[in-house]
């Protein structure tokens, strides 16, 4: 018998984009299914009147508070006012920043938003995104040679995505659809440099997704065989021949998210560059 779902509050202040707070609270959320956080974000809290307005908000709706901030002054007053107002806080970095200082045996420089400074690894990001937004779905310049990663496969293998995921990691992702009985372009083939990895799934899980789009958005594609199983099948098994004469490997995209996915695309490029 499945419980009830029930819902809590989950505070996450910060004082840069919070985009680590919200990633590590729906890593925790995502542990108990019967539980669903209502996410509160605060981002960019530097000062004390900024952080009496969030309390403000706390006090009406209470719940768990998570929170990453330089300013050890506001850190203790968060600490403070939970404890006053019996709520669990946690300053999600603090053990992570206490382990780096043991290890390198000194204290960390405490800047605020350090990770999203426009450094090199910055620009690299962008120029990735650049490029990734240029090679979607087909688009082939003649600079191909310069990708790092190409995907392919059939209709809503979810290659769009997954390239501007890879793209945010500063990797340049081109991809490109595989359409039954259209052979690869030459120049995707006589490609060096980018790692080719084919995109996979059931016929149920393509057939699914593909009934809940707009058809009318998808070239080259009859209605009814658009979400036919059995012409999806064939469509597979086309793509899975291509990916075989050329030796480009296959993931199954059917049980995975976008960052799974990701993930053993980049475990696969790691294997292929020795490391």
């Amino acid at each position: 018998m499945n419980k009830p779902q029930s819902f809590f509050h989950l505070h996450l202040i910060s004082d840069a984009t919070g985009e680590t707070l919200l990633a590590a609270g729906r890593a925790a959320a995502a542990q108990y299914k019967d539980a669903r956080a209502i996410e509160h974000i605060y981002p960019l809290i530097r000062t004390e009147k900024q952080l009496m307005k969030v309390f403000e908000d706390i006090e009406e709706e209470p719940g768990i508070v998570l929170y990453t901030l330089v300013d050890q002054n506001l850190a203790r007053g968060i600490d403070e006012r939970c404890a006053a107002m019996g709520l669990p806080c946690v300053s999600v970095l603090e053990p992570v920043i206490s382990v780096f200082q043991s290890y390198l045996g000194t204290p960390a420089g405490r800047r605020v938003g350090a990770q999203h400074v426009l450094d090199a690894d910055y620009f690299q990001r962008i120029d990735a995104l650049n490029f990734t937004m240029d090679h979607d779905d087909g688009q082939l310049p003649p600079d191909m040679e310069d990708a790092d990663i190409v995907l392919i496969g059939i209709s809503r293998t979810s290659k769009t995505p997954t390239s501007i995921y890879l793209a945010n990691r500063g990797i340049k992702t081109a991809n490109i659809p595989i359409v039954l009985g259209v052979p690869m372009p030459q120049s995707l083939i006589e490609a060096k440099k980018p790692l080719v990895v084919g995109l996979v799934a059931t016929a149920e899980r393509i057939s699914h997704v593909r009934q809940s789009r707009t058809l009318g958005t998808t070239a080259d594609y009859e209605p009814n065989d658009y979400v036919d199983r059995a012409t999806i099948n064939e469509e597979l098994a086309y793509a899975r021949q291509i990916c075989t004469r050329h030796g480009w490997p296959m993931i199954d995209v059917s049980r995975r998210s976008i960052e799974e996915t990701a993930a053993a695309i980049l475990a696969l490029r790691g294997k292929r560059q020795g490391f």
